[in-house]
């Protein structure tokens, strides 16, 4: 039986390279984008190379959107076996959490955090024993490295995606579902900018190893470079 997976943020940078890889590996791939212009040529762009890829209309940000994107591919398959979620934004900056606009604070939590726990539980009922749900975080978002003055919203987001990696990985051992976060690092993206060191291959990997390689049994840690790393 073919494999299945849902990419979302993927018409670009990172999200598009874990799609493409996974597209290689012989999954039928679910590219997800919140913009249908950039999201139908990535999905074009993956099927002119022969691969099976369909684009899902989806704003994370947007509950009825996800449940809208539900539908759709539960029309087409039966079931998920992996989903990436990968879409974020990052809005802030070199700026101050002690005037970080509420708007802004907000807006990224709902994309780049709950806007990941939302389009699990959707997509929960597709998902059967050996799933696998792999949520893109960052660096930012380790306690462990103590404060960082670098987008605070942005890396607040992150650490929220972290816990909600293991709520998610304790909640669904039982039913054999593994769940992991992963840091690309910093990746020659549009998010990443001009000085970043890594390629979008690099920044790709780890999702990709924990889609497809890594042991069904490895969950609720955080990675990079396939190495666990510290919350």
């Amino acid at each position: 039986m073919m494999k299945t997976a849902l990419v979302t943020g993927a018409n670009k940078g990172i999200g598009l390279e874990i799609a493409k890889e996974l597209c290689e590996k012989g999954f039928n791939v679910f590219l997800a984008a919140r913009n249908p212009h950039l999201g139908s040529e990535a999905a074009s762009y993956l099927v002119r190379q022969k691969y099976l890829c369909t684009f899902v209309p989806m704003d994370v940000a947007d509950s009825a959107s996800i449940r809208e994107a539900f539908r759709f591919v539960s029309s087409k398959i039966q079931h998920l076996d992996v989903l990436v979620n990968n879409a974020g934004i990052l809005l802030d900056h070199s700026q101050s959490i002690l005037t970080t606009p509420e708007s802004l604070i907000l807006t990224t939590l709902q994309t780049n955090a709950v806007g990941a726990l939302l389009v699990a539980q959707t997509f929960l009922p597709l998902m059967q024993r050996g799933g696998r749900i792999i949520n893109v975080s960052s660096s930012g978002g380790q306690i462990s490295r103590g404060a960082s003055t670098f987008a605070p919203a942005y890396c607040i987001s992150k650490t929220t995606m972290n816990a909600i990696t293991l709520q998610l990985a304790s909640e669904l051992a039982p039913q054999g579902i593994a769940v992991n976060a992963m840091c690309p690092g910093w990746v020659q993206t549009e998010m990443g900018g001009a000085g970043a060191q890594r390629t979008v291959q690099q920044g790709a990997d780890t999702a990709v190893w924990l889609a497809t390689e890594a042991p069904q049994a490895l969950t609720g840690k955080f990675l990079q470079d396939r190495k666990e790393i510290v919350w």
